[in-house]
């Protein structure tokens, strides 16, 4: 169980909003604010590289903290700036030919598939998007019929920005394991929210960010490549971070999952994802995974009960992602009422998941996004300003 008034007293944020963006940025708790702000303190009394050494064992704190989260070994995490640019490290060291193929889904997110196109374009090879079964995922038989001996990569997104949709993601890893097929994980919107384990999803790679359900600060993430990918996947870009210069003509790429990281580092936003994920862990994720689903259950049901209001969540599983829309009010209007109440949401809009929005005809979406600190009451208040706006 989460001790509620405990982890709102951690929050500073909670005394001012009431925030439902947690899929956008989330708050983040004093022991991160703490985390970041200190190490700025020692960078200005002592100078960067200094600050560095004096504070290194709680910044390396984020390697195991990362691999304990999710299943995975130390030597195999890797910092990123952001989620997108871990992933775009994992798929850019995928080595695509005219004629292979890229299965993804239909939801996958905006950045991701401009990569895909971006490496269609270069290469020829074809991107290829996976149906979604009646439930609106990944249909699990349409995604079997597809592989086949041109299929070079599976690219999922886990739980897209635009909805509550959880994609079934371990059951597609035992489809790409069987067929020894690469599989790479976007779990942006999962990781903090919901248990991630690698070893049950059967992933090769697996990207996240720090700021959204973590509650990490902004200008962090983290990347995963399993052990027996790493010396198959060298990174598009490297530095002086992932490679030694041994020889005038040659270098050698580090054995290690920081091969995909470069040289120069944010390492106070890196002291804090450290200490927001040992945050987290402290929780658990299964604990935290339980409050979040009960308060979007019941935003939901609220939602549903309310004249003109209509939610749009796909999916058998749903998550922590509730998105909605108004009859005759645009989203951006009814993010501005509620805004006027202290109600921090976000919009949703079509450009975010093109072939989604095209295939289920959606509108630009209100989201709302709980988590394990908001309150019940405070879901009342939302579900009170929508019916306003809903009015207005």
């Amino acid at each position: 169980m989460i001790d509620v008034a405990a982890a709102r007293a951690d929050t500073p944020g909670c005394a001012h909003v009431a925030h439902f963006d947690n899929a956008g940025s989330s708050l983040p708790p004093q022991p991160v604010l703490d985390a970041v702000i200190s190490h700025l303190e020692l960078e200005a009394r002592l100078g960067g590289y200094a600050a560095h050494a004096a504070n290194e064992e709680a910044i390396d704190r984020f390697y195991g903290a990362v691999a304990e989260l999710i299943g995975a070994s130390a030597e195999e995490i890797a910092f990123a700036s952001s989620a997108t640019r871990a992933w775009d490290m994992a798929f850019y060291g995928f080595r695509l030919e005219r004629g292979d193929r890229i299965l993804t889904s239909v939801a996958d997110y905006i950045s991701n598939y401009l990569a895909y196109i971006q490496t269609a374009e270069r290469t020829g090879a074809e991107v290829v998007t996976i149906p979604n079964d009646p439930h609106g995922q990944v249909s699990l038989e349409a995604l079997r019929r597809l592989v086949d001996e041109r299929v070079k990569l599976i690219a999922i997104t886990h739980v897209p920005t635009n909805g509550g949709l959880v994609n079934p993601v371990a059951e597609i890893g035992l489809v790409a394991s069987e067929a020894g097929i690469p599989y790479l994980v976007d779990a942006c919107q999962s990781a903090g929210q919901m248990p991630l384990d690698v070893d049950e999803i059967r992933c090769d790679a697996l990207s996240a960010t720090g700021r959204k359900f973590l509650r990490g600060p902004r200008g962090t993430g983290f990347l995963y490549v399993r052990s027996g990918l790493l010396e198959r996947l060298e990174p598009p870009l490297i530095d002086m971070r992932a490679a030694d210069w041994v020889a005038p003509g040659r270098y050698e790429l580090r054995p290690d999952g920081r091969r995909f990281e470069e040289w120069e580092q944010d390492y106070a936003a890196k002291a804090g994802l450290a200490r927001a994920v040992d945050y987290a862990l402290g929780w658990g994720v299964e604990a935290i995974w339980e409050r979040v689903d009960a308060l979007a259950r019941q935003l939901r049901s609220a939602l549903a009960d309310l004249d003109g209001v209509m939610t749009r969540d796909a999916g058998e599983l749903r998550c922590g992602i509730v998105t909605f829309e108004v009859e005759g009010r645009p989203a951006e209007k009814v993010k501005e009422v509620l805004g006027r109440e202290g109600i921090n949401v976000t919009v949703s809009e079509t450009t975010s998941a093109v072939i989604d929005a095209i295939e289920r005809d959606l509108p630009d979406l209100v989201r709302a996004s709980p988590h394990y600190y908001n309150t019940e009451e405070e879901v009342d208040r939302l579900v009170e300003s929508v019916r306003i706006a809903a009015r207005c």
